[in-house]
């Protein structure tokens, strides 16, 4: 999958992409070039890249399973902040409530999930979710310092 097989909405700075873990280079390149030609400086695209990928490859095991589905990237680049929506209307989920992992245990011993939301958590400005309707939608925001 590429992005020439993703479509735009038709509302500027949206892109729907099929809910697959295989666009998410895709979406990466997408917000690589959006966050860096809003002026975002190079570690913090990558710390925002990193983010958004965690929420992405969610979205495509978890969101809609087993049944296939898409989602929306929607880029609000404004005049202090750069925020990236990711929504979708797979089942109603969240990732806020996720408590952080045991990071003091041996890998072994530590459940299964959770880092990536704990990672996101620490990488951007903002992490804000929302259910709007039957949509889930997740905003990652990063401030330009």
């Amino acid at each position: 999958m590429t992005a020439a097989d993703s479509r735009h909405t038709g509302a500027a700075g949206e892109r729907v992409f099929p809910a697959s873990v295989a666009v998410v280079p895709d979406v990466i390149a997408l917000i690589a070039a959006e966050a860096g030609a809003w002026g975002l400086h190079p570690r913090r695209v990558r710390q925002l890249e990193l983010a958004v990928e965690e929420a992405v490859v969610n979205i495509c095991l978890y969101a809609y399973a087993p049944l296939a589905g898409e989602f929306v990237v929607r880029v609000e680049p404004g005049a202090e902040r750069f925020v990236v929506e990711l929504i979708d209307e797979g089942v109603p989920f969240d990732p806020l409530t996720v408590g952080d992992p045991d990071l003091s245990s041996c890998v072994e011993e530590r459940a299964v999930g959770g880092l990536g939301i704990f990672l996101a958590r620490r990488v951007v400005d903002e992490l804000a979710y929302r259910r709007d309707a039957s949509r889930n939608v997740l905003s990652l925001a990063m401030g330009r310092t």
